[in-house]
């Protein structure tokens, strides 16, 4: 059956021909994203939900959505989804973050020169029949300094869009490198530096808890007399009761902003005055950028459904198209690595570190790191999934940590779970062979080659004679059977597992009778999501 597509926000024809062209049960309703009770009326029917902004991911549709595997957003702003609430659902939330890259630097660049050269203002001027020539007397952009902060795909493109007009460039990013900051061609400052530096300022970074109010009252003061600020990002990163004193002032000379506090914006404080500059959130609002974000979209969630490609997601990390077949039987067995030690834990689990050795040290890692964890948590959380897990576990503070390196032993590449409980450390590695299917190589340090089965017994013992007689004993008068038995040791006479691929569920009372015996440590019934 074709995966179904709800699409509820206005998306372009081109997109809904993507969807149909690759296989996609589409459904355009464009207005029913406003429509809250209807979508969360028929939103269960569907695997994927495409939207812009006017449709309201909340948690209360999303836990309605009982069949959804995909959000797509068109544009780069996920403030309508609960990411949260679709990450627990295992609900992947894709956006376009560089749809509209180009269209929001120009915009921005177009603002500075506005407010550099009071356009507007000179417009409605002469537009009423005044010739003020005098009144607008404007700067120069040429040999400036520009202060950007947030280098990202954005702020890199006003950089170099800066650079043609001759101004100085410099950045303040947290996560830009010297390399990068000398590749786009700016230097690389500190907040405080960039405030005393620039005569013009640009805001390019998201709304956090670290970047809200950014610029206030305090930064105000540390900045240039006559400085010009630009916000084309997000409301909010500026306090604008703080912005209004300081245009008052004389502080700054002028701000131009896309963006605000509160939107739609019917009333503020900035409206009116006469060095302020104001669009309505235009930053996106090209026609080339709506066609680029809705056809992305489009891409992006059919590649999803029909391969399992991840693009642009906020709460997974990215598969290509490309490396999602290779990397799929490795995701099964990192979750089965995972759901081994999760079953045979009951202690509470302090530290994850996974190892990535040889070949899958190249893989997506991160990828793997996911299906891990969530194979790990879901023995007592059954809700967790590749999506949710890592948040589930930073909740309850689990520490997760991954080790690349060279190969080590006769497997070309192999991953191996150290996972640390409060009473013990415990390890598991595995393989896929050439037939793609997993097989677990070691446990506890001791080497085996056993088949993953649906229904399996792990144990363990001591090394002694009769062990295997009394095991294949008890199973075979408790009517199980057996399919395949693997045997490990470390030296003779000590620590030994055995672990049994069964034909049916081995019951509580079968484990009890097997426990029993004086030979046996411990005993555990596993299950396993051995399904493609």
């Amino acid at each position: 059956m074709a995966p179904r597509v709800l699409i509820s926000d206005k998306l372009s024809d081109a997109a809904v021909q993507i969807f149909k062209d690759k296989g996609i049960d589409v459904d355009f309703q464009p207005d029913v994203g406003k429509d809250k009770e209807k979508l969360a009326e028929i939103i269960g029917d569907y695997d994927g939900l495409a939207i812009r902004s006017a449709t309201k991911a909340t948690e209360k549709l999303i836990e309605k959505a009982t069949n959804l595997k995909v959000i797509g957003r068109a544009g780069i702003g996920v403030d309508n989804v609960d990411i949260p609430a679709a990450s627990r659902k295992g609900i992947i939330v894709m956006n376009t973050p560089f749809g509209n890259s180009i269209t929001t630097a120009e915009h921005a660049i177009a603002m500075m020169f506005a407010v550099a050269r009071q356009i507007p203002q000179a417009n409605e001027s002469t537009h009423a029949g005044k010739w003020e020539k005098s009144k607008f007397m404007g700067v120069e952009i040429t040999g400036k300094t520009l202060g950007i902060i947030g280098a990202g795909n954005i702020g890199s493109i006003v950089a170099s869009r800066a650079i043609g007009l001759k101004m100085n460039v410099v950045a303040f990013d947290p996560f830009l490198t010297e390399e990068r900051a000398t590749q786009i061609g700016v230097k690389k400052v500190e907040l405080d530096e960039l405030f005393a530096r620039a005569d013009f300022i640009t805001l390019h970074t998201p709304l956090t808890d670290k970047t809200r109010n950014i610029i206030d009252a305090e930064a105000f003061t540390k900045m240039k007399d006559g400085v010009r600020i630009i916000n084309c990002a997000r409301g909010g990163l500026i306090v604008e009761s703080d912005l209004v004193e300081a245009l008052k002032s004389g502080k700054v000379a002028g701000a131009a902003l896309d963006v605000f506090e509160e939107e739609p914006a019917k009333e503020n404080a900035l409206f009116g005055m006469d060095n302020v500059v104001c669009t309505p959130h235009l930053g996106a609002s090209t026609s080339e950028a709506q066609e680029n974000v809705a056809l992305q979209v489009a891409e992006q969630m059919a590649d999803y459904l029909n391969s399992g490609a991840v693009t642009n997601a906020i709460n997974m990390p990215s598969i290509s198209a490309e490396e999602a077949p290779v990397l799929k039987p490795f995701v099964k067995l990192a979750e089965m690595l995972g759901s081994f030690v999760g079953q045979v834990t009951d202690a509470p689990i302090h530290e994850v570190e996974i190892i990535f050795d040889g070949s899958t040290a190249g893989m997506n890692t991160r990828a793997l790191v996911s299906a891990a964890v969530s194979g790990l948590m879901r023995p007592q959380m059954p809700e967790a999934n590749m999506v949710s897990a890592p948040l589930l576990a930073k909740e309850r503070g689990v520490i997760i940590s991954e080790v690349r390196r060279d190969k080590t032993g006769i497997f070309d590449g192999y991953i191996m779970l150290r996972v640390k409980a409060s009473d013990t450390t415990r390890t598991v590695a595995g393989t896929v062979f050439s037939d793609g299917k997993p097989r677990f190589i070691q446990i506890k340090g001791i080497n085996i080659d056993a088949e993953i089965g649906q229904n399996m017994v792990y144990t363990t013992n001591i090394d002694k004679p009769g062990f295997i007689g009394a095991l294949g004993t008890t199973l075979g008068e408790n009517g199980v059977n057996i399919a395949n038995f693997q045997l490990g040791r470390k030296a003779a006479g000590s620590d030994a597992i055995a672990l049994l691929y069964v034909d049916e569920p081995v019951s509580d009372a079968v484990i009890e009778k097997l426990t029993a015996h004086p030979q046996v440590i411990r005993a555990r019934a596993l299950s396993f999501d051995v399904e493609a």
